[in-house]
């Protein structure tokens, strides 16, 4: 309750007088907010919960001292409790120690600022356009040039200038958007640099590259993994001409952060920066065998909306997640396209 409170003493204007879940979307009127059940714990689950963030701050040490040493010793137990879920108290630090991004900020002190301040982007009117169109229903990015979107400018435009074969592409402002909420500034631009130029993982900037060939890519492996593990529903798209660029672009460009219930994409990028973007293929597969046998009766039309309308049974990260691990998938730049 104080956190909403403190949320929403930083937002002027009329936003505030209207609910918020717990983080920080406005409430429609028939929104099955994730932040009722949390109202409705039980003291046992609430212990439970404080349990294991002391689990996670004892992991990670402090400031993240002791992450590198964990992981290295216990690879199993946090890949098992990062499938479970980050805490959302911890989720912004974790985020920055699993992907590489903390390594490359403490090696770089003041490009961001430079980047920012001293340099010009020729994508800036673009970004502008955009900024309201990125999460314009959290509260933190509503305000017209208020400090959500002064901060994802800041990190758009420096990213742009940073990499300028690359530039600014539109999905790209949820990504930077859904860091913003869980770090400061510089902290999200660094972790973006960190995914698109592989700090970790295979390098993503292949997303956003001019005709998008990691995503066409992509998109070919994806449709290739359907017709192998649901042949059935595989043979359907086929025969309505249906094709995973209708329906599954924005899955990898954006990390299902585009129009998924934001506590799903949470979970995802949870794993998705642990493992890499081989569970975005997983978690694609899960919703797909979730809904299976109703996809499979669908005509075109029907068909085309329920793939971009998941109901919210489907989109339950304790049943999803499951459901896409089920998939024992290879690395995804083996499969052929």
């Amino acid at each position: 309750m104080d956190k909403k409170k403190g949320v929403d003493d930083t937002e002027p204007g009329p936003a505030p007088s209207r609910p918020v879940d717990r983080f920080g979307f406005i409430k429609t009127e028939h929104s099955n907010s994730p932040e009722g059940i949390l109202k409705s714990r039980s003291t046992h689950e609430h212990e439970r919960e404080e349990r294991r963030i002391r689990k996670w701050r004892k992991m990670i040490g402090v400031g993240g001292s002791d992450w590198k040493h964990y992981v290295r010793r216990k690879p199993h137990v946090v890949k098992r409790r990062i499938r479970k879920g980050i805490p959302d108290c911890l989720r912004g630090l974790v985020w920055q120690l699993i992907s590489g991004s903390r390594d490359l900020l403490l090696m770089n002190p003041g490009v961001y600022e430079t980047l920012v301040i001293y340099e010009t982007s020729s994508s800036e009117l673009e970004i502008i356009r955009d900024i309201s169109r990125t999460f314009p229903s959290h509260i933190f990015f509503q305000q017209r040039h208020g400090p959500g979107q002064r901060s994802l400018y800041n990190v758009l435009k420096a990213y742009s200038v940073y990499d300028r074969d690359v530039g600014y592409v539109q999905g790209m402002g949820f990504i930077a958007g859904l860091l913003l909420l869980y770090m400061s500034e510089e902290d999200a631009f660094w972790l973006i640099v960190a995914l698109l130029k592989g700090a970790v993982h295979s390098p993503m900037e292949g997303l956003y590259q001019a005709g998008l060939p990691l995503v066409q890519q992509y998109l070919c492996q994806f449709e290739k993994l359907v017709t192998e593990h649901m042949p059935k529903l595989g043979q359907h798209f086929q025969d309505e001409m249906i094709n995973p660029s209708m329906y599954a672009s924005q899955w990898f460009i954006t990390v299902f952060s585009y129009s998924f219930p934001f506590h799903l994409t949470l979970r995802v990028w949870d794993v998705f920066l642990y493992e890499g973007i081989k569970v975005v293929f997983q978690v694609g597969l899960a919703l797909l065998r979730f809904c299976h046998d109703d996809l499979v009766n669908l005509p075109f039309e029907q068909l085309l909306h329920s793939l971009r309308n998941f109901p919210e049974e489907a989109t339950d990260p304790d049943t999803l997640l499951p459901l896409a691990f089920s998939f024992k998938l290879v690395n995804s730049g083996t499969l052929a396209c």
